[in-house]
């Protein structure tokens, strides 16, 4: 992408009907490490694959619980990350004070996206260069859905977003129509892990350090996975075949890595 007259503001629209501020927001989300969600039956997974910027640092949490029937991967700006997931927080801490039930994932998501939309009309704001997969359980049954940085949301059986993803959304249009019936939650997270394992180039792997799971059920609540917790899901995919397809020539991978994409 290249500036031009038509980008300097987010209120300003080009001749083609595009906004490329938002545009950009949009490209944050494929610089940021890959993260991938996954209905089943009657569980939701997140799976996400975590960065260090360097050997002295350690890696960035990429998944973040906001209550305890829902929760959150993110591939792009953690500090954006932070703003949602803290109003995330608070509408569903205010629900249940008011209702004494939890916040239905469906009106949790269209608060989100409603934030999101007014940094996209507004002169002087930015769009949130994040994008976030939200993984819930509600009265309707387990949920996975998309909020990207143009402030739209989509319900989807399973998704994959940030760098290299197009591989593991490979698999998982591979295997889309299995996951409705999976009941049981491990094969579950091994579909995903078998998934994410794609978005890495060839001399690569899966480890306990890289990687963190999320889950929640219909009886499960929202848990998270790292480090020595992630070791028994990955012996799950131990000498499974790597379907491959990422490496340096995916064209999403094309910036470079820094603390602040994540």
């Amino acid at each position: 992408m290249y500036r031009n007259q038509y980008d300097n503001d987010v209120t300003v629209w080009s001749p083609q009907g595009r906004i490329h501020q938002i545009e950009y927001a949009m490209e944050a989300v494929k610089q940021g490490a890959a993260t991938l969600g996954i209905k089943g039956k009657n569980h939701s997974v997140l799976v996400a694959l975590k960065r260090a910027s360097s050997d002295l640092s350690s890696h960035q949490k990429k998944v973040i619980p906001i209550d305890d029937h829902a929760g959150i991967s993110i591939a792009g700006l953690t500090s954006d990350a932070r703003i949602l997931s803290r109003f995330m927080r608070t509408e569903c801490l205010n629900h249940r004070y008011i209702y004494g039930s939890p916040l239905s994932i469906s009106r949790l998501v269209s608060s989100v996206g409603d934030k999101a939309q007014t940094g996209t009309q507004i002169m002087g704001r930015r769009p949130y260069g994040v994008g976030l997969l939200v993984a819930g359980v509600d009265e309707a049954g387990p949920h996975i859905y998309y909020i990207c940085p143009s402030s739209n949301f989509y319900e989807c059986r399973c998704m994959a977003i940030g760098a290299r993803s197009q591989s593991a959304r490979t698999y998982l249009e591979r295997h889309k129509d299995e996951f409705k019936e999976v009941e049981d939650l491990g094969e579950l997270i091994a579909h995903a892990l078998r998934a994410l394992r794609d978005c890495l180039p060839n001399d690569n792997e899966l480890t306990t350090k890289n990687v963190s799971v999320g889950y929640v059920g219909r009886d499960v609540e929202f848990t998270m996975k790292d480090d020595e917790d992630v070791e028994e899901y990955l012996k799950m995919i131990e000498g499974d075949e790597k379907k491959g397809g990422s490496g340096s020539a995916d064209p999403e991978q094309g910036a470079e890595e820094t603390m602040e994409t994540q």
